[in-house]
């Protein structure tokens, strides 16, 4: 199988190299030239000096797979595609777009008679050795011929990706997985917190994070990853208590509201993401002004630490 990837990031370059090391021929153009280079030399892959230069070393039906940021950068690569694409060709959405895009682009794409797809894709930095899980939506021919990449990305063959629906679903099984995530994330992190908290036992963190790895009801991959960064650092000094958000967990948790779906977990890791970055800064300022106006209580000043 022949297949052009669009968008060789961190992600989308991992996925070049292990579609390279598991046979498929992969023509790869990003808007930075070095990993083209890089890529072609290290794993053989075709490269293309432009989208229409990519399209070009495909053969009918092509199949086009994005890997790019959601929103305006895949929503411009789309219509530039548009008029070089055939009847019959496949392209594939592979970010984290709003599944309510996936639907519309899918409609849109229907009507000059190409087959969309999208493709939820998780695995992050270490798909390249682990693999990838692909939450597939599209028509089923469509998803049938990209069989070979498919079972070329997931861990294995038989497992770790699936089509799960028409177009569109795809996406909204990604958003959901990122919204367990956040959930999940928020979870560990208020429990170490409280051991740590608990200074009279004098817990070893790591060890207790090693410890439930092992026949723990609470064992995950994110609890693996967690354990390595306790056993090089339990302080986390050198980290910001910032953190960011991709987007997914908003729109889980809208789409909870939206469907009438009680998602309060969802919902609350989500609230925490932002209070991180600063966003209850003022609301809390305000409850401090509240008590100190109600009970005389003292308020302590920016200069007092509380910035």
């Amino acid at each position: 199988m022949r297949i052009a990837l669009i968008g060789l990031g961190k992600m989308g370059g991992n996925m070049a190299r292990r579609l390279c090391r598991g046979g498929i021929e992969v023509v790869g153009y990003n808007r930075s030239p070095q990993i083209i280079e890089r890529l072609a030399a290290e794993e053989g892959m075709t490269p293309a000096d432009s989208v229409p230069h990519a399209l070009d070393q495909l053969t009918t039906p092509r199949a086009v797979w994005l890997m790019l940021p959601s929103g305006e950068p895949t929503e411009a690569v789309i219509n530039e595609l548009l008029p070089l694409l055939d009847n019959g060709d496949i392209l594939v959405d592979g970010g984290n777009a709003n599944y309510r895009d996936s639907v519309r682009r899918g409609e849109s794409l229907a009507q000059h008679g190409i087959r969309f797809v999208d493709a939820g894709t998780s695995g992050g930095i270490w798909g390249l050795d682990e693999g990838y899980c692909l939450m597939v939506g599209g028509e089923t021919a469509a998803v049938q011929a990209l069989e070979p990449a498919l079972k070329v990305l997931a861990p294995a063959p038989d497992r770790g990706w699936a089509h799960v629906g028409p177009v569109g679903a795809g996406h909204f099984t990604k958003m959901t997985h990122n919204g367990i995530e956040y959930a999940m994330m928020q979870a560990y992190a208020e429990g170490f917190a409280l051991m740590r908290e608990k200074t009279e036992f004098h817990l070893d963190l790591a060890q207790i994070a090693e410890l439930w790895r092992h026949g723990s009801v609470v064992r995950s991959w994110l609890l693996d990853l967690t354990a390595e960064a306790l056993a090089g650092d339990q302080r986390l000094d050198s980290i910001a208590p910032y953190v960011a958000d991709s987007g997914e967990g908003r729109w889980t948790a809208i789409e909870a509201i939206d469907l009438g779906v009680a998602a309060p977990v969802i919902s609350l890791a989500l609230h925490m993401r932002f209070a991180s970055q600063g966003k209850a800064n003022y609301g809390n300022r305000l409850l401090a002004t509240m008590r100190q106006a109600f009970g005389g209580h003292a308020v302590q000043t920016k200069d007092q630490g509380n910035g």
